[in-house]
């Protein structure tokens, strides 16, 4: 669903994919590209919310914003993984944010990072690029491999081809169904 909140429509690319039980409500933009799965939620109600290109919000995210304080800034080609939260914080370009992970308000992760699984980065912490996060609270244990950096780009691409199956998929006509 694109819900317009107090007279601000998102603006959403016919080239992206939003699956019809997600949620994208108020000042969000989004660049070509991207997907949003089933059952997320993209609340851009009392601040704004940017998202680049080729990114994709799996199924279950949080994505929210702190009222005047803390808009949420998201690159591109970066992948948010199942149940993530993400409120007023800053993602860089090529991020990967590993499935139940939680990142708060002010906190930046730098370009071509990994934020580790159940990982609870908190309020304010600032991640150099190249890292990997893990833990909660989630602190830089090393930083990120070739394969991880490969990994990241591998994902993003991944699920542009999954939406592209999606898209491709819902133009067909139902051909009917068995119990």
């Amino acid at each position: 669903m694109i819900r317009t909140f107090q007279g601000i429509r998102p603006t959403i690319p016919t080239s992206c994919f939003i699956e019809e039980t997600a949620v994208v409500i108020g000042d969000v933009v989004m660049g070509e590209n991207c997907s949003v799965w089933f059952n997320a939620v993209i609340r851009g109600d009392v601040h704004y919310i940017r998202i680049g290109e080729r990114t994709n919000v799996q199924d279950l995210c949080m994505l929210h914003v702190t009222h005047d304080t803390h808009p949420l800034i998201i690159g591109s080609d970066v992948t948010i993984g199942h149940n993530v939260v993400l409120h007023g914080c800053t993602i860089q370009d090529r991020v990967l944010v590993g499935m139940g992970a939680v990142i708060m308000d002010g906190a930046v992760i730098g370009e071509d990072s990994v934020v580790g699984a159940g990982s609870l980065v908190v309020e304010g912490t600032v991640v150099p690029p190249k890292s990997v996060i893990l833990g909660s609270p989630g602190r830089v244990r090393r930083g990120a491999s070739e394969a991880e950096l490969a990994w990241i780009k591998e994902s993003a691409a991944n699920y542009m081809k999954y939406a592209r199956q999606y898209m491709d998929d819902s133009s067909k006509p139902p051909t009917g169904f068995r119990l």
